[in-house]
């Protein structure tokens, strides 16, 4: 699990295709992105990808450190954001329970004798705004010291369940990837099959995603918390369907309605981060709304609605200490664009 992974590469027939422009044709002032680029290979050595989508062209695509665009980027807790979005989609199909079941209910084949007599208070919508109380240790930079432990133990389910809850945090938001991992676990429960599957069935094929990887816990269910690998250009493939509304191509992959949920504040988040919907961070950023699908290392997705824009870094996850790319935003990318 804490091995160094190899470079993932999708196979050349696999390697994605998306519409493309030059950024004039979008009114983005191509010099700020060649900043952009330039300040990149100055003072970001661990980055691996930049690209700028906007009115659903790609206008801009850099890759550094020896990885192209057929590489697939550890997403990291980036992760958790696909997994909501799975959510969405097996709740308008009437696959998933609503979300006010007690996750008990739904997992009971996994609760241990001795979890928690409050577990029963603790529902779906606590796993996707991450305010189910159980005992957690979080970071200022969302380190999460109880990771490792939750790692090796043989079975992940149960021990997520058997955590203390604390009753006074029920409802509060506290940064946590068991939350996260457990919300997967419903999803495999719900529809009869693990997460990339259903991902497979009703995300990725839809989207022209043709190769990914999800790593599996012990038990065979997706990492709903980390695990996923993506080309950057299928990552901005998913900032775009979010950005239209959950449709691509004119077909309607992922509901609107759960989207305005997922991408909203749900709840007040980290002041570096932003607030929290359902596994996606929000807030503004230079006066632009954003949604933030956030990984370790600087794996990102940012959407700005205003803009039209989404704008994917993906940099080596591998890393303890790593330079936010959220100042290249600041200084350069959204100054680069104006509102329509």
């Amino acid at each position: 699990m804490d091995a160094p992974s190899p470079l993932f590469i999708c196979p050349p027939e696999a390697v994605p295709s998306i519409s493309c422009a030059d950024p004039e044709e979008c009114a983005v002032d191509r010099r700020m992105l060649d900043k952009t680029d330039a300040l990149i290979h100055e003072r970001y050595p661990r980055m691996r990808s930049f690209l700028l989508i906007r009115h659903r062209k790609l206008i801009y695509e850099r890759y550094y450190g020896g990885h192209a665009l057929a590489s697939l980027n550890d997403l990291r807790s980036a992760t958790k954001s696909v997994t909501s979005l799975l959510a969405g989609i097996a709740n308008a199909r009437g696959e998933l329970p609503p979300l006010e079941k007690s996750v008990s209910s739904v997992l009971s084949r996994f609760v241990p004798p001795h979890a928690s007599p409050m577990l029963g208070r603790i529902t779906i919508r606590h796993l996707l705004t991450m305010t189910s109380g159980f005992a957690w240790q979080t970071g200022t930079k969302l380190g999460e010291p109880l990771i490792r432990r939750f790692h090796r133990s043989r079975n992940w389910t149960a021990f997520a369940l058997s955590l203390p809850i604390q009753e006074a945090e029920i409802g509060q938001f506290q940064y946590r990837s068991i939350d996260s991992y457990l919300l997967s676990v419903v999803i495999s429960e719900s529809t009869g099959i693990p997460a990339h599957a259903y991902a497979t069935r009703h995300l990725f094929s839809p989207l022209g995603i043709r190769h990914a990887v999800w790593s599996p816990s012990p038990e065979g269910h997706s990492m709903g918390h980390v695990g996923l690998y993506l080309t950057s250009r299928d990552m901005a493939k998913i900032g775009v369907c979010c950005l239209e509304g959950g449709r691509w191509n004119q077909q309607a992959v992922i509901p609107s309605d759960w989207l305005e949920e997922a991408l909203a504040p749900q709840t007040k988040g980290y002041g570096a981060f932003g607030d929290y919907g359902y596994q996606w961070w929000n807030g503004q950023l230079s006066g632009f709304r954003y949604a933030l699908a956030h990984g370790h290392g600087g794996q990102q997705m940012y959407l700005f609605p205003e803009l039209d824009a989404v704008v994917v870094f993906t940099a080596d996850s591998r890393v303890s200490r790593w330079r936010n790319p959220r100042m290249l935003l600041e200084r350069y990318i959204l100054k680069a664009m104006q509102p329509d």
